[in-house]
């Protein structure tokens, strides 16, 4: 009893600790957090330009927001992350801190989170994820109305094992980030930008699909 106890508390200083931080991290940061809201790109790229290690940090946390809460656009982050590193290092970036938050948010709501978020989702969508783990984290990862927040949730409130969690994740945000990237980028126009993605996405669909098939035949075999 008193182990479960002192377990808790632990578990509830960690959450408390770690709202503490975002707290201070907001406040210390809220001139261009204002300018994030407002999705000011010139704006935010000229105050973080002087300090790229800073900015590669400052990133990392938005992309951590982002990932937990949605509540900057993704499009608007990997924008910023190429206008601040250019194109080839900001797609990186990008695509590498979403792996990294999307595993925090995985655990952190695997380990600290799970009793106060699992009564909010029917156990019915939970067991369809257990079912399809690698399928479901991938395809909900290139489908652009699924938010990230939200697949990280469900995996972290499941029984999804974290390899496979990690690489679905891996290469759907590879192919949908991409995708993304290519829009800042000013490779595409208004009139294609939209199709290109979903023939992105929808190949990566069928190269999954693919790859399943394949993978399912040699077994047979």
């Amino acid at each position: 009893m008193k182990e479960a106890f002192n377990k808790i508390t632990h578990r509830n200083w960690l959450v408390w600790g770690g709202l503490l931080l975002l707290l201070i991290f907001l406040i210390m940061n809220r001139q261009i957090i204002i300018l994030l809201v407002n999705r000011d790109i010139v704006a935010t790229q000229e105050f973080l330009d002087d300090n790229m290690l800073y900015a590669v940090l400052f990133m990392l946390v938005i992309m951590i927001l982002q990932n937990s809460f949605t509540v900057f656009p993704l499009l608007l982050v990997i924008s910023i992350n190429i206008t601040l590193f250019g194109f080839i290092n900001g797609f990186l970036w990008s695509w590498i801190s979403s792996i990294v938050a999307a595993i925090a948010v995985f655990y952190g709501v695997r380990y600290l989170f799970q009793e106060r978020l699992i009564e909010k989702f029917k156990p019915e969508l939970l067991e369809k994820i257990e079912a399809n783990g690698f399928a479901y984290v991938f395809q909900a990862r290139i489908f652009p109305l699924v938010p990230t927040s939200l697949v990280n949730i469900l995996g972290g409130l499941s029984t999804v094992r974290i390899w496979p969690f990690v690489f679905a994740t891996t290469i759907g945000n590879f192919l949908y980030f991409f995708a993304l990237a290519l829009i800042p980028a000013g490779l595409l126009s208004e009139e294609l930008d939209e199709t290109l993605i979903w023939v992105v996405l929808i190949g990566g669909i069928l190269a999954y699909y693919l790859f399943k098939l394949v993978r399912k035949k040699r077994k047979l075999s």
